[in-house]
């Protein structure tokens, strides 16, 4: 029994979005579970995925909040 667990930034995907929409969840459960059918060969009744949503400010990288990083890598150019 496969459990997935997918976390993305509460930030939506497309401006003016500040969340996941429940079409593109489905889509990412679809394609989770159609994944692991094919190369695990994990019935699709079987698996489980669960999607978190994580408030930008939760979430940090390169030693920063993600929100300083970005700023960081605009300035500098290395997007």
């Amino acid at each position: 029994m496969p459990i997935v667990t997918i976390q993305v930034t509460r930030e939506g995907s497309a401006p003016g979005r500040d969340s996941v929409t429940p079409e593109e969840k489905a889509s990412l459960i679809a394609g989770v579970s159609q994944l692991l059918f094919d190369v695990l060969h994990k019935p699709l009744e079987a698996t489980f995925v669960v999607i978190e949503e994580i408030e930008l400010e939760n979430w940090g990288w390169g030693g920063l909040p993600v929100a300083e990083y970005r700023k960081q890598l605009a300035r500098t150019g290395d997007q």
